[in-house]
């Protein structure tokens, strides 16, 4: 019965400003249908943006509308939920207390991811119900960031996230938030963004534009209020919004005290202390960039989420053309590593991990298995800034490369792996653990023994190991078999140090056991 209907996945975003949820049914062939979409204004980062802490009463906010989410995605029976959070909890500094009372109160596991994830998302969101005819540029202005891609219709150039937003942009207003806004005070927005912005507007100047598209709550209801004033609501209008209808708009805007801005015709009355900040963004964009119309798509980073799940359905946790492996690789090599090393020492570290699953000394599936071939890639990425501390230069490049396709914690997990690659034992009190939940914490210290190990094992650099693999021993021992036909003598020496880390690790003594390829190795048992 569950194969005829296919699965049901849940799609939650939540935002700075708005929670967004679509449940999606998805057939066997991969086709879907859309079985509800919900929005709900939660203003998350209300608050946030002066003292860099997400309020109680936000945080109340969301919990409450999650729970309803949650009940929703139960009541169509979801197989899955995949949900992400975006600005507002990313830049939080009690980020960890407000994820944590999402999984208690709520149920829910929720990924934070950067802003250039969040870019990529929302192109794919965008470009596939898009028909793009060429080179084009997306904006996204949301609550807490604003997003700038260029791409056509089947790849991106260009991702970026700037720290501009309604709300965070409506901070630095001055003066008494009921009342008009002056002339002087909308200058100071767009000169904000315009310094904010100025290296992306360099960036995208350089390349030549055919089409700009524009979605967001904000942007989808600039275009309402324009067609509804200034064109009696032609539906001809709404989907297309001129830079110069958007100049009119804003100035009139401007010109009202709140109470009234919310009675303008095509205002969605819970955006309207939020909207100047908004069309002052889209404006300097607009303006900066000689661009004199957009259309409007109501596509989003919640319908990226579903292409991006479509994209991943049944592929190999190491496939190459993979959007995060490719990421992985781009990082690498922008880092000069040695990549045949790297590729050497993940072939390796993934046959330990395999095997030593075989033998039940773990029981981390293919989600950590990937995260772990990932970290064995970039284990030694930090030795472009130095040999003698690169396990913690690569930790630190990993966390802080916003690795497109990945979560913050799937980082932290990587970074950390790459971090034990060398020198000492992954405690609780590892300033590498800091921030990390407990559940990601035993995936690091259930894996980092495999990179060190196969780290050693192509300690020449000179792929001289064929293979490696865990076997039952005798006496409840656990013997690993190092294949070769060549002197590895180097390498040989190199494991011997691991065997009481392993010991330590597994509660099992390691006896190394060195064969030639192709030979039969003694019985262990």
């Amino acid at each position: 019965m569950r194969d005829d209907r296919g699965k049901v996945i849940a799609f939650m975003d939540m935002g700075t400003n708005s929670m967004r949820l679509m449940i999606v049914r998805i057939d066997s062939n991969h086709t879907y249908t859309i079985l509800s979409r919900q929005k709900e204004m939660i203003r998350l980062g209300e608050g946030e943006f002066e003292n860099g802490y997400i309020l109680e009463n936000s945080m109340d906010r969301a919990i409450a509308v999650c729970r309803n989410f949650v009940d929703m995605a139960a009541s169509f029976k979801a197989d899955d939920i995949v949900c992400v959070t975006t600005s507002a909890t990313r830049d939080a500094n009690n980020r960890n207390e407000f994820l944590s009372r999402l999984k208690k109160k709520a149920g829910l596991d929720i990924r934070v991811i950067s802003g250039t994830e969040e870019a990529r998302l929302i192109y794919l969101g965008v470009s596939r119900g898009t028909n793009v005819p060429g080179r084009s540029l997306f904006i996204d202005i949301g609550g807490g960031s604003t997003e700038l891609i260029v791409g056509n219709g089947k790849h991106y150039e260009y991702l970026d996230s700037v720290k501009l937003g309604a709300i965070r942009l409506s901070t630095i207003l001055p003066g008494d938030v009921n009342a008009p806004v002056s002339t002087v005070s909308y200058l100071l927005l767009q000169d904000h963004v315009l310094n904010k912005s100025i290296r992306s507007f360099q960036r995208i100047r350089e390349l030549r534009l055919e089409k700009t598209y524009g979605s967001s709550g904000t942007i989808q209801n600039l275009a309402e209020i324009c067609c509804q004033t200034l064109y009696g609501g032609d539906p001809e209008k709404r989907n297309t919004l001129a830079l110069k209808d958007l100049k009119q708009i804003a100035r009139h805007l401007c010109s009202l005290p709140l109470k009234e801005r919310r009675r303008v015709p095509g205002m969605n009355p819970s955006r309207a202390d939020i909207i100047i900040p908004g069309a002052a963004i889209l404006e300097t964009i607009l303006t900066e960039l000689k661009i004199q119309e957009i259309e409007i798509s109501n596509r989003e980073l919640r319908d990226g989420l579903l292409v991006d799940y479509l994209c991943r359905i049944d592929r190999s946790a190491v496939d190459e053309s993979s959007v995060r492996q490719t990421s992985v690789l781009q990082l690498g090599r922008r880092s000069d590593f040695d990549e045949d090393h790297a590729r050497t020492v993940a072939r390796l570290g993934l046959e330990l991990f395999d095997s030593a699953r075989e033998l039940e000394l773990h029981q981390q599936n293919r989600w950590e298995r990937e995260l772990f071939f990932y970290a064995a890639l970039l284990h030694d990425v930090g030795t472009f800034l130095s040999y003698a501390n690169h396990h913690a230069n690569s930790a630190y490049f990993i966390r802080n490369a916003d690795l497109l396709g990945f979560s913050q914690e799937e980082l932290s997990i990587m970074a950390a792996t790459a971090h034990f690659h060398r020198k000492g034992l992954p405690g609780d009190k590892s300033i590498e653990f800091a921030g990390m939940d407990e559940t990601a914490r035993e995936i690091v210290k259930g894996q980092f023994i495999f990179l060190r190990i196969a780290e050693s094992l192509d300690r020449s650099h000179a792929a001289l190991v064929e293979s490696a693999r865990f076997l039952s021993g005798k006496k409840g021992s656990v013997v690993l078999e190092v294949c070769s036909t060549k002197d590895c003598q180097l390498e040989l020496w190199g494991i011997e140090k691991h065997c009481e880390t392993f010991e330590a690790v597994f509660g099992k003594p390691l006896i190394i056991v060195h064969v030639a390829k192709g030979e039969q190795p003694a019985s262990m048992n």
